[in-house]
């Protein structure tokens, strides 16, 4: 049975991946490009990041009480916290995901 090849644009998360595999993992960028499997595999991993960011973002939120309440009382306070969570819910993403 032929695989199904995904379309679309490869977005951030992708194209990191895609710069890693291309300087530290050589022979598996260019057996996936030679097999017409690399663009797939980009959009997978685009998508496994943005699902893991979006729930670790909501995990945070939720563990550190980064509510509505906060955001309608103390804006400037809510985006700090929400930039500072979503720094640190990337940085976890690139390092489990990306840079492997």
């Amino acid at each position: 049975m032929p695989k199904i090849r995904r379309t679309g644009n490869i977005g951030k998360y992708g194209i990191l991946k895609l710069n890693y595999m291309k300087k530290y993992k050589i022979a598996e960028y260019i057996e996936m490009l030679l097999s017409n499997e690399l663009k797939s595999y980009l959009l997978d991993i685009e998508d496994e990041c943005k699902d893991k960011l979006e729930l670790l973002i909501k995990q945070m939120e939720e563990k550190e009480n980064v509510i509505e309440e906060l955001k309608s009382n103390n804006q400037l306070e809510w985006v700090q916290r929400m930039n500072n969570i979503k720094n640190r819910a990337e940085e976890i993403v690139l390092s489990e995901i990306i840079y492997l």
